[in-house]
């Protein structure tokens, strides 16, 4: 699992202690209404491409820069459809962690979807109708990605 070096850098200062991060998340809708999918090899659980904001990035540049780091496939920015305070976390390691995640719907422009990096087990286009176990977050973003209201939701939503 590649982590930056700004957050191995704060970490040597604040060892396990929650960090505020940036996050992006991609929902990635192709013309079949299928979604792009990642098993995270942290977890082992199914989700949207994402990654964290790194100091001078750009959020929409950064994560089509994810999207086909992860998962080779290229795509471009729909609209913005979430700005979210996630509940805090914590990785295997025992890093806490808390993320403002900027949620975006996108769509695929080239590339077959296929294990890009170290950070995924599996990559796999799925149905809306017939999905893998998600977290309620991740079910949330494919919602309002599918919403015909431009406006992203940038309240808080129950999770």
């Amino acid at each position: 699992m590649t982590t930056p070096k700004f957050i191995l850098d704060l970490r040597e200062k604040v060892g396990h202690d929650l960090l505020w991060l940036t996050g992006i998340t991609g929902v990635v809708l192709d013309d079949a209404e299928r979604v792009l999918l990642v098993r995270r090899a942290d977890t082992g659980r199914w989700s949207l491409p994402a990654g964290i904001l790194e100091p001078g990035e750009q959020p929409a540049p950064a994560l089509l820069r994810e999207i086909q780091e992860e998962t080779a496939v290229e795509a471009e920015i729909v609209r913005l459809v979430s700005i979210d305070t996630l509940p805090p976390g914590s990785y295997p390691n025992g890093d806490q962690v808390q993320f403002l995640d900027l949620c975006f719907s996108c769509r695929p422009v080239r590339g077959e979807a296929r294990v890009n990096d170290d950070e995924n087990l599996e990559v796999a286009w799925f149905p809306l109708d017939d999905l893998p176990d998600l977290s309620e977050i991740r079910l949330a973003s494919i919602a309002h990605a599918l919403k015909a209201d431009d406006q992203p939701l940038y309240t808080g939503r129950p999770y």
